[in-house]
């Protein structure tokens, strides 16, 4: 049975109505988020407009305060935008959407002085404007927006988007729009982007302190803004509309080259069943040369190659990119596409080809996942010059993996980030060192012949003849 103590809506019921307001009073004392909230219920019950002239304020007074917000006092303005944007949706929209969407255009305005006073490393702030934005597209299609209207009011939008507050907006947007609102809205990007760039006149730009060079350098820059949002308009305005053509019209030639360009125009024409001229962009995409080549990029190629038939060629490439990147989704692909008994000689054949990459923490990563214990256990041993300390990402959990199987090339592992921390004087990581030498130690106890690996009472006492001044790390041994 509950306690009638525990907090909970039915205990407090009983407290009735009065003793909860004292209470709610006493809380919200020194509480400025718990009174705005109260007051938004207040407001509430007198109905949605109400509470809209409630809510209207709070954003007056978001977008009016210059305090600049640091991390430490970022959860107070996180709580205040998140509670004016459920009030919106919960008190508002389902009573009049009208008020709801004019509310929510307010609120994406706040975006700009917002970020301009404020600390998101986190993006936690950014976040809240990205559910807002999606709120947009629901409450707008309520509302029965005039699409004409509604099309201004997007690229109104679009063009303050400094932040990324509307990313995505037109395709959140378009189910209120309706076809011919996109149209609309096309009509309209189409037009900014033959406007030219307006030069304020000389006696503004005087009165600010600009030279001609600056005004240039500021007039170039608009320009560049508004040509990018008119081509992310009109790709994304291509995609709602399905033509291929528009969305490749905003890329020149040059940029078609690029590989995850290639790959994105690729799709698109490969859902256009244009798989032919989907190859064309994926072969002059410039990746000949290219240090990396981008994921994208090769699975647009294999999709290609695959929708034209042509399978001999898809394998070729799926066992390239494992040669290249030991890519272990390629290689299961490409198994899983081989006769019976084929893929064992094939697999066989992989690994040799990882053990002898030229990237060793790239092997073993991929044996680690294969997942190839045995084989990551030979490649550390056998490699055991090659290994960088200084990866402790890798190798911490690698040797974590292997010490239950394979305690020597755990060894191998865990010597390697004591040696680079003692080498390179790394105080911060003695107490990890010492601690992977007590675990050095203990695995010792388990390896019956350390081969090619100096036995473990030789390297500490080398360890000591050649550290033996770092007190700081001895002590933490003794520790």
């Amino acid at each position: 049975m509950v306690s009638k103590s525990t907090l909970n809506a039915k205990n407090l019921e009983a407290l009735g109505a009065e003793r909860l307001a004292q209470l709610l009073i006493e809380i919200s004392a020194g509480d400025a988020a718990a009174k705005r909230k109260l007051r938004l219920a207040l407001a509430g019950a007198k109905g949605p407009r109400e509470a809209a002239r409630e809510i209207t304020k709070r954003l007056t007074s978001i977008a009016k305060a210059r305090t600049f917000v640091n991390w430490q006092n970022r959860k107070l303005l996180v709580k205040d935008l998140q509670t004016q944007r459920s009030a919106i949706m919960e008190q508002i929209a389902p009573h009049d959407p009208d008020e709801a969407l004019a509310l929510l255009w307010r609120f994406m305005g706040l975006a700009t002085p917002v970020f301009e006073r404020c600390d998101d490393s986190s993006g936690t702030v950014i976040d809240i404007f990205h559910q807002a934005c999606a709120d947009l597209g629901e409450v707008a299609k309520a509302a029965g927006a005039v699409p004409e209207a509604l099309a201004r009011q997007v690229l109104d939008a679009l063009q303050d988007n400094g932040f990324g507050q509307y990313d995505g907006l037109i395709a959140i947007i378009a189910p209120a729009l309706g076809p011919e609102g996109v149209a609309h809205l096309k009509a309209l990007v189409e037009e900014l982007g033959r406007t030219p760039v307006t030069v304020p006149p000389k006696s503004e730009w005087q009165a600010v302190g600009w030279g001609s060079g600056g005004t240039r350098y500021a007039h170039e820059m608009e320009e560049r803004a508004r040509q990018s949002t008119v081509e992310m308009a009109l790709k994304d305005i291509a995609d709602l509309q399905g033509d291929v053509d528009g969305f490749i019209a905003q890329y020149d030639p040059k940029t078609r080259k690029v590989p995850k360009i290639a790959a994105e125009i690729a799709q698109r024409l490969l859902a256009a069943g244009r798989a032919g001229d989907a190859l064309g962009f994926i072969e002059r995409a410039e990746v000949n040369d290219a240090r990396w080549i981008p994921p994208e990029w090769q699975d647009a190629r294999l999709a290609v190659l695959e929708a034209l038939d042509r399978k001999d060629e898809a394998q070729a490439f799926r066992w390239a990119c494992f040669e290249r990147d030991l890519s272990g989704e390629h290689l299961r692909a490409y198994l899983k596409r081989l006769p019976d008994f084929e893929d064992i000689e094939a697999e066989e054949r992989a690994m040799a080809h990882a053990a002898g990459h030229a990237d060793l923490l790239a092997a073993l990563d991929f044996f680690l996942n294969w997942p190839a214990l045995a084989h990551a256990a030979r490649l550390l041993i056998d490699r055991q010059d090659e290994v960088d300390g200084d990866h402790y990402e890798f190798l911490a959990p690698a040797a974590e993996t292997l010490a239950e199987k394979h305690p020597l090339a755990a060894t191998v592992a865990l010597r390697a980030m004591i040696d680079f921390t003692l080498t390179e004087g790394r105080q911060k990581r003695y107490g990890y060192a010492a601690q992977h030498l007590a675990t050095c130690a203990d695995l010792a106890g388990r390896i019956e012949d350390f081969g090619p690996v100096e036995p473990h009472h030789a390297y500490a006492a080398r360890l000591k003849t050649e550290h033996g001044k770092k007190t700081c790390f001895w002590s933490r041994m003794d520790g």
